[in-house]
């Protein structure tokens, strides 16, 4: 049967170009390292590695949440541990002050150092990690605690609702705090600022028995202190134990797409060199077959 000169060329045309594609898509396996490249390489195995990659993301922004979560509980229980510090050193203060041997001159030196205590608490209570206040609800660009001009009352510019951070599906966990909840929420009865503003005056008054009840209060605010750090470290450890089960479920995401799209390099290679020499000798082959002519018959 005679084949028509036009139907011989599209069909080597049509061979050689498919042998260009299988080589072309042979050496970009070997280039990008990945036997999935586009859709039609593997359909389902395409939607699997996509939503393995969002669920890859997912993961990472947790882990990034958890990372800050961290910063903010370290750093609400340094400040803190140096508030109870303070409040010790306080208490001790008003025990050495309540004695009958120290004079009225003595208990109104130490004014200026009660007055240096409330300061340093006060700069505690406004502590910030990554540019924001940690102890002003979820208002943290505002600083929290302010000593008014006349340093006889400290007011709180925060709200009630803790910073929190997402650790999981539909679950979360408060990192920052309520201020009011730590240093007082009513200037009249357990407020620590109080505390401290009345001390300055009970010495300066020469008020004894004013500063030896200033320990009970003083009793109030450290155990309402060791409280908070206490559920400060029982966080830390959760977010730790999250942090851990997320470092493994990211491992595994990681492998399962790996297995998916990765390719075995060893073997891309030499499926490239099978398809170069595939599409040489079809260039061989084609370019024979198309420099014969009629005369070559005679």
């Amino acid at each position: 049967m005679r084949i028509a000169t036009k139907s011989l060329y599209d069909s080597i045309i049509q061979n050689v170009g498919r042998a260009s594609t299988e080589m072309l898509d042979a050496q970009k396996v070997v280039t990008t390292g990945k036997k999935i490249n586009r859709l039609s390489d593997d359909p389902v195995g395409l939607v699997t590695v996509l939503d393995l990659r969002s669920s890859i993301k997912n993961i990472n922004q947790l882990e990034r949440n958890i990372s800050m979560g961290r910063s903010w509980l370290i750093t609400c229980e340094t400040s803190l541990n140096q508030t109870h510090d303070i409040l010790s050193q306080v208490k001790e203060l008003c025990v050495q002050y309540s004695s009958a041997n120290v004079s009225s001159n003595e208990r109104a030196n130490a004014v200026n150092i009660v007055d240096g205590y409330l300061k340093q608490i006060i700069s505690l209570a406004n502590s910030k990690t990554g540019g924001r206040y940690i102890f002003g609800g979820t208002n943290t660009d505002t600083i929290p605690f302010v000593l008014n001009s006349s340093e006889t009352q400290v007011t709180y510019s925060g709200n009630e609702t803790a910073f929190s951070i997402k650790i999981g599906e539909n679950t979360n966990i408060a990192v920052g705090k309520n201020g009011e909840d730590i240093f007082g929420d009513n200037w009249d009865n357990n407020n620590i600022f109080k505390t401290l503003i009345d001390l300055k005056t009970h010495l300066q008054t020469d008020n004894v028995e004013e500063i030896r009840e200033t320990m009970d209060k003083l009793d109030t605010h450290l155990g309402a202190v060791r409280t908070v750090v206490s559920d400060i470290g029982g966080k830390t450890i959760r977010l730790d134990v999250k942090k851990e089960i997320i470092q493994d479920l990211e491992l595994a995401y990681t492998e399962r797409k790996s297995q998916i799209e990765d390719a075995d390099i060893a073997e891309a290679i030499i499926n490239l060199s099978s398809k170069e020499l595939a599409y040489k000798a079809s260039l061989a082959s084609s370019a024979k077959i198309m420099a014969l002519s009629l005369v070559d018959y005679l």
